[in-house]
């Protein structure tokens, strides 16, 4: 099956060797994205609600990219340099998504690359 690749200057250009997304089929594979701002490929400042904004904001950029939406995302994973943001990503989330939620993970990490607090990764579904 032939892929797609996905690529949007609405959100943060790769930083390495990978594609903002990848398309097979009718999934696509959205690339973690941490809270950097497209324009200027820096953190977005604020808070940690701010920075949790920004990567579904990135998320939804490339998402759209594909004429697809956040509410096709199937599978969501999480990475906080900090699980105590946890209640906050819940919180922030429910401004993004509507029932039924996709499935998810939220992972702790040491680290994130430029230091961000938070990414995101995702696949997503047409027209689930």
């Amino acid at each position: 099956m032939p892929r797609t690749i996905i690529q949007t200057d609405q959100a943060p250009a790769a930083i390495g060797t990978y594609s903002q997304a990848v398309q097979v089929g009718e999934s696509i594979y959205l690339s973690g994205q941490i809270p950097l701002v497209p324009a200027t490929m820096q953190l977005v400042a604020g808070d940690m609600e701010a920075q949790i904004r920004q990567v579904f904001d990135n998320l939804a950029a490339v998402a759209a990219a594909a004429d697809a939406t956040l509410q096709e995302i199937v599978k969501l994973n999480i990475f906080l340099t900090d699980l105590d943001h946890f209640p906050l990503v819940n919180q922030v989330m429910a401004d993004y998504f509507q029932q039924p939620y996709p499935a998810r993970a939220a992972i702790g990490v040491a680290a994130l690359p430029k230091g961000a607090a938070v990414e995101m990764d995702a696949i997503l579904v047409r027209g689930s």
